[in-house]
């Protein structure tokens, strides 16, 4: 298959670009710096710049995965906030210009969206099928994402809305920040230890992604993997990886006195279950924490 990829240089876009191509996948990246490839499968496409036509050598592809956004870490200032939601738009708006201008429109849109799309509770579990519990910023960021991509419906296309839980690498993200204060022996619950953390391997993260490009997935889908945990009990498994005590706990308003509104991503979650992916057949490599995390960390 013909791949196009935006944010194919992120964390995740970087996994699932090496797997594509290890399954000789011709993966097309769009960019807007000025990249070389080596690899004759692997192209780098100009795009988001004045002057740049990236329909031109997207002529034929099969399929496009739309993960550009701002990054939703750092404190969510205005500013922040307004890059988070304007640069998704922009982003999106793009590809489905792009789209507009192939004569020949990929079968399938995998557009990124997340778990935080429910919105937040210690109670609820989350499917595919569910309601948001209540909204807040990353809630709408999410619906309104999904509500711009989904436009790629008028081009007879499937459209596929991964909502991305907590992404576990040893190459940074989410894990990195998690680990240190064990490093430093001074790990323990975070808040009340009783918020649900919707995880991932980012090797099954990429996989999850591949699958949703075959024929039969559509809407919105979990990428999360099928046992979540509350940040008590993955704290324990994190230390017990690292070796280290689980001890020392993280009160609530420290966090937000230092996070201010991004706290909500560390003292608030979701219990999000990946029912469209276990009923399609998705075999996890890493389904439970324990396994995942011994696998990044020993």
């Amino acid at each position: 298959m013909k791949i196009a990829i935006t944010g194919g240089t992120g964390l995740i876009g970087s996994a699932i670009t090496k797997l594509l191509l290890s399954k000789s996948h011709e993966i097309y990246i769009l960019t807007r710096s000025d990249k070389k490839s080596d690899d004759p499968k692997l192209h780098y496409v100009p795009w988001l710049a004045q002057e740049s036509s990236p329909e031109r050598e997207l002529q034929g592809i099969d399929a496009f995965i739309n993960l550009a956004g701002e990054s939703i870490n750092g404190r969510w200032t205005g500013e922040k906030k307004k890059k988070i939601m304007d640069s998704r738009m922009k982003a999106t708006d793009e590809v489905l210009r792009i789209l507009s201008k192939l004569p020949e429109k990929p079968s399938v849109l995998v557009n990124a969206s997340a778990v935080g799309y429910y919105g937040t509770s210690e109670q609820e579990h989350f499917t595919e099928r569910s309601t948001p519990k209540n909204e807040n910023f990353l809630s709408e960021v999410s619906r309104l994402w999904e509500q711009k991509a989904s436009h790629a419906s008028v081009f007879g296309m499937r459209t596929v809305f991964a909502r991305f839980g907590v992404i576990l690498s040893e190459k940074g993200g989410a894990l990195s920040q998690m680990a240190l204060p064990y490093k430093f022996f001074a790990g323990g619950r975070i808040g009340t230890g009783r918020q649900w953390v919707s995880w991932i391997h980012l090797e099954d993260a990429a996989r999850l992604i591949e699958f949703c490009l075959q024929p039969g997935i559509e809407g919105p889908i979990n990428v999360t993997a099928p046992y979540p945990v509350q940040n008590s009990d993955f704290g324990k498994e994190l230390g017990e990886a690292l070796g280290r005590p689980h001890w020392l706990p993280a009160p609530s308003f420290a966090i937000k006195s230092l996070l201010g509104e991004m706290s909500v991503l560390i003292l608030e979650g979701q219990h999000a279950y990946p029912e469209k992916a276990v009923k399609k057949g998705f075999t996890y490599h890493y389904p439970r924490a324990q396994e995942a995390l011994e696998n990044l960390l020993k």
